[in-house]
């Protein structure tokens, strides 16, 4: 095998150079009962676009769950973000599949460690796929032995992943060596690795492959004349690479030729770790030094050998190899995707020359002489698909009607439950800085999400208006909406964006501690997006009783939101989500420049009303109907205002004014219709401040129930009504009928029941079932406080659940839509 030197020009291919290609016999077979294609490799194989294999060993048996379950995403997402299409194979229930769908890789993810769940190489296929004949159902990730004979059934060419196998050191007596290296010397897949495994024997690796006829070659990543084989966390390894390869042209160049000459064994491109991540082999020697005489001081040997080895290598480094080990597989999965690009257009130039063009693929000829870095971060590839982007168009169908619209965040939750150690010296709260015992549990949520799927377990039409990457996580969210009844006509999809992600950290009582949001899918859309995207199609629509906004949007798309709800005078409702995210409801407001003189319509009583009338401001019209935030996003709101003086305005004093507040103060009447603690905490007094800007503010108190506090309009029937007499602490007295208000309503709504600390099994999501059937019960007409009081159960049975929107909230049912 004679490379190229230097920047490698793409070849341009003859008719006639290209022939013998055209006659090459392939090795494929077509899905059966133990042998599947998913339908999405087989359209993109048939179609020339770039395909890339990925292994399973690394979810079954390599990262625990939920980790592998994020490697996976990352790792498709990479592919599909530099142009290509993820061929992610495994057996499933003794099926060999190549391409998983998101629920059939969650469903093997899931199965690490099991018995049932095997590490499969060449010899292991026909055992786990003939025993499904048997009645034995097996579950497996394949090594890259395995993983290379299904790709190549398949008829894909290229292969990215980790480390290979090789020869262990005292092979000579053992005859420890990989079927990795075996397979290579005949299935002509082309594999992309951190070169071997660094506690193998490297030397007698190169000599093995060698011997089976493979063309070695390792990416000189920058670095001039020869270079080393990589040594999987180490760029050197002191063994000269057999040859060195400039770019991914050549890599490509190379694997072509190989086909064309229908030479039937592989082909191992070595890709160093990148700089930055390297552990120097300085360092990794004496670890691994140490970490092969322990394996033999026990005994493991055979199977057993690598996973100790890796495992006490991963101890002595203090966890360091992990990190490199998830950035050097991320390196060479995008550097297989460049080079199954580059092969693609090598074979559409082929198919030109041989006058069959594919308008399925137009590829995009980049630069020869461009930098391996540049192609590696290339990820504008115009003409090659890197997944559909699914809108929210309104189709010839007319779609059912919806009650409410809920806009805002879809997200894969993580729950971290604290479970402190027998000598843990903190019982309650889990240490910083360091590493805590914890439950893990991931779950589809998202504000918005979690509060349309409370809505629609208690029978209200909902629609959720959110994004999602084109990446695993977005796929198995899309496919956790459809499969629950939920409307997805709302959700878009966009390519080169990650689907949000939302970490909680509770302690041990299960209250939250801290969480981490990863939440900028939705934070970099814009107004005209917005437009574009939904409120164009929706206004095609009947329009819904209710939209509720969370602060996951930035400021100028959350009024854009509210702005519609204005136009189709639908009630409003705004989710905070978190103190930092509450005050983008203030944002777009520009403080006062000033706070010009005024009388209110108390002071100019003796006026005339028509000099009255000129002298007070006019009233600017609330931001939202109604908002539902805790205390600490309560806190944050009326901070804000107060920061950036917008208790300042005309407009607001004027409200606040026709009120009627007596110059006494309320704190007596609040202390009676809510409690002593409540009014020392300044609750209902910062809500009664707010009220200009949200009419009405129900602040969750958690065990201490709901606070209600309401601006009342001249018309509403609280202020007749003797149930609610009172509650009504202010009327508005000062004849400003203009100013559309009637009085002052305070009151604390208590849970039915306060749940013990055994019952708590999880605080997420509770603050969204609230949300949820709290619009679902006002979409009905009924009365805010029978919707607080349904509301505050929905909320309880979800405390009870793993899940952030517990399943039994849907015997709520009945009592909403009575």
């Amino acid at each position: 095998m004679r490379l190229l030197a230097g920047a490698l020009a793409r070849p341009r291919l003859s008719f006639h150079s290209s022939l013998l290609q055209s006659s090459a016999g392939r090795r494929r077979i077509t899905n059966n009962g133990f042998f599947r294609v998913s339908e999405e490799v087989r359209e993109a194989l048939a179609a020339k676009k770039p395909v890339v294999a990925l292994e399973t060993t690394i979810y079954t048996h390599g990262f625990p769950y939920p980790d592998n379950v994020a490697l996976a995403s990352l790792l498709e997402s990479v592919i599909r973000v530099n142009g290509g299409v993820p061929a992610t194979i495994g057996i499933l229930d003794g099926v060999a599949r190549v391409g998983m769908s998101p629920e059939e890789l969650i469903k093997l993810t899931e199965s690490a460690g099991q018995k049932t769940t095997l590490k499969l190489s060449r010899r292991d296929l026909s055992y786990v796929c003939g025993g499904r004949l048997a009645g034995k159902n097996y579950h497996g990730g394949t090594t890259i032995s395995g993983t290379m004979i299904l790709a190549e059934l398949a008829g894909i060419k290229v292969f990215g992943t980790g480390g290979l196998g090789g020869v262990h050191r005292g092979a000579e007596s053992s005859m420890d060596i990989s079927a990795d290296l075996t397979e290579l010397g005949r299935t002509p897949v082309a594999v992309i690795s951190s070169g071997s495994k660094s506690f193998l024997d490297i030397p007698r690796t190169l000599e093995y492959l060698e011997t089976e006829g493979v063309g070695v070659g390792t990416f000189a990543d920058g670095r001039t004349g020869s270079v080393d084989f990589p040594a999987f966390w180490s760029r050197d390894s002191g063994v000269k690479s057999p040859k060195t390869i400039q770019n991914e042209i050549e890599a490509a160049a190379i694997i072509h030729a190989q086909h064309s000459l229908q030479i039937k064994s592989g082909l191992l491109f070595a890709n160093p770790i990148p700089l930055e991540n390297e552990i120097p082999r300085s360092e990794m020697d004496p670890l691994i030094a140490e970490a092969i005489r322990q394996a033999d001081a026990l005994g493991a040997s055979g199977n057993d050998n690598t996973p100790f080895i890796l495992a006490k290598i991963k101890e002595l480094s203090g966890g360091k190899t992990i990190p490199a080990n998830r950035k050097l597989i991320e390196s060479n999965v995008r550097r297989a995707t460049i080079i199954a690009r580059e092969l693609a257009i090598l074979e559409a130039q082929q198919a030109e020359a041989q006058g069959h063009v594919s308008s399925n693929f137009t590829p995009i000829i980049s630069s020869p002489t461009s930098s391996a870095e540049e192609r590696l971060r290339n990820t504008s590839l115009a003409g090659i698909s890197s997944g559909p982007t699914v809108q929210p168009t309104i189709t010839s169908q007319p779609e059912p009607p919806i009650e409410i619209l809920v806009a805002g965040a879809l997200a894969v939750d993580f729950s971290c439950d604290y479970t402190p150690l027998l000598g843990s010296s903190d019982k309650t709260d889990p240490s910083p800085h360091t590493s805590n015992p914890a439950i893990i549990r991931q779950t589809l949520g998202g504000v918005a999400h979690n509060i349309a799927k409370a809505a629609h377990l208690v029978g209200s039409p909902v629609r959720l208006c959110s994004a999602i990457g084109d990446d695993l996580s977005g796929r198995a969210a899309l496919h956790a909406l459809e499969s629950s009844g939920m409307q997805t006509s709302g959700i878009t999809v966009l390519p080169n964006h990650r689907t949000a992600q939302y970490v909680a950290v509770n302690n041990a009582n299960k209250d939250l501690t801290m969480a981490m949001a990863d939440m900028s899918i939705l934070e970099t859309g814009t107004c005209s997006s917005i437009q574009d995207t939904w409120l164009t199609p929706l206004s095609k629509l009947p329009r819904p009783k209710c939209v509720i906004v969370d602060g996951n949007w930035s400021s100028p798309v959350l009024h854009t939101w509210l702005t519609y709800a204005r136009s189709i005078e639908a009630l409003s409702i705004f989710e905070p989500v978190s103190t930092a995210k509450s005050t983008r409801l203030f944002e777009s407001i520009p403080p006062p420049t000033d706070t010009p003189s005024f009388q209110t319509a108390s002071s100019s009583s003796s006026s005339s009303s028509s000099t009255k009338d000129d002298q007070l401001p006019p009233i600017t019209p609330p931001l939202v109907s109604l908002a539902t935030p805790n205390t600490h996003e309560l806190t944050a709101l009326h901070s804000y205002a107060t920061n950036h003086s917008l208790f300042s305005t005309p407009s607001w004093f004027r409200t606040i004014d026709a009120l009627g507040i007596p110059s006494s103060g309320l704190r007596v009447p609040l202390s009676m219709t809510t409690t002593p603690a409540i009014v020392d905490a300044g609750i209902p007094q910062m809500a009664i401040k707010l009220l200009p800007f949200i009419p009405t503010i129900l602040t969750k108190l958690g065990p201490a129930g709901v606070l209600v506090v309401k601006l009342l309009r001249p018309d509403a029937p609280e202020l007749c009504a003797s149930e609610h007499r009172k509650y009504v602490l202010a009327r508005c007295t000062n004849g400003d009928a203009d100013a559309g208000v009637g009085g002052l309503y305070v009151r604390l709504i208590e849970t039915e029941r306060v749940l013990s600390g055994d019952e708590v099994v999880s605080v997420n999501g509770i603050g969204d079932t609230f949300a949820g059937v709290l619009a679902a019960v006002l979409s009905k007409g009924k009365a805010l406080e029978e919707a607080v009081d349904l509301a505050q159960r929905a909320a309880g049975l979800s405390l009870q659940s793993v899940e952030a929107v517990s399943k039994n909230v849907a015997g709520l049912k009945g009592l909403v839509q009575r």
